[in-house]
């Protein structure tokens, strides 16, 4: 199994990313410790993968709390002796589809101050346990608006560009320590747009471009080499070949799994 005998720290575990990666990762051995601010999906995951025959526990942690991630993970590190995966899978409801003339400086930073303060946050409590360790990865989760252009899209631009690029720069800075870094950006999902805030954040996209939701997602996929959509599970077992000693080589990197969309 890839993850045999590891423990894996998954910050927005009960999301659709965070949740697929937790069974698989659990799936190839590793201890999984899902944490996030709703104990309800939390706890469904971690029964999902307790059913499965996986180890798993759910711990309620906000990852824009800077002390109760530190506090968290060093728990984790205390009882389960150490800690080899940190996975930055939070998600958060934004606004996208208004041109910038309809977009307010508040709207714009929402997003980049969200999504890279749980970057910063989890990423630096895992740093201080895996440079005492001497080896760990860290994970984050871009999309596709690191490269692309368009219409309303420029608060998640620049969110997913300031992951990339704080993934880079941390694998520099960590790499002579033995930890690792690496972002993934998958495409819409498809397995995720039918609940939580994803659903609401397309389905307004959608709606101001005068089509339903579904429309949207499709002509998304049709726009991709592989005339479709990753699903969450694509984007866990990809994470969870990188988060393996397997892929002990790889570092600084971002993982395209826009299924074309974007062609490197």
């Amino acid at each position: 199994m890839l993850l045999a005998g590891k423990t894996a720290v998954i910050y927005g575990g009960g999301g659709s990313i965070g949740s697929a990666a937790g069974e698989v990762f659990a799936r190839e051995g590793a201890h999984v410790v899902l944490a996030g601010r709703t104990l309800d999906s939390l706890e469904r995951t971690r029964d999902t993968i307790r059913a499965q025959g996986g180890r798993a526990d759910a711990d309620v942690v906000d990852a824009l709390d800077e002390d109760a991630v530190a506090r968290h993970l060093a728990d984790v590190a205390r009882t389960q002796g150490r800690v080899d995966v940190v996975l930055n899978a939070i998600g958060a409801d934004h606004v996208q589809g208004h041109p910038i003339g309809e977009t307010s400086l508040e709207q714009f930073l929402d997003p980049v101050v969200t999504y890279l303060s749980a970057a910063f946050v989890t990423a630096k409590a895992a740093a201080a346990v895996m440079t005492v360790q001497g080896s760990g990865v860290i994970q984050n989760i871009s999309t596709p608006g690191a490269r692309l252009g368009g219409v309303g899209i420029i608060g998640n631009a620049a969110q997913s560009a300031g992951l990339e690029g704080f993934s880079r720069a941390l694998a520099a800075e960590l790499g002579p320590a033995g930890v690792r870094v690496l972002c993934v950006r998958p495409h819409a999902l498809a397995t995720g747009a039918s609940g939580s805030y994803t659903r609401r954040m397309f389905g307004r996209i959608a709606a101001r471009a005068g089509m339903s939701t579904d429309e949207w997602l499709s002509g998304a996929a049709a726009g991709s080499a592989l005339g479709r959509l990753p699903g969450a599970r694509d984007v866990a077992e990809y994470l969870a070949f990188a988060a393996s000693d397997r892929a002990a080589a790889m570092t600084g990197v971002v993982g395209n799994l826009t299924a074309g969309a974007i062609l490197d």
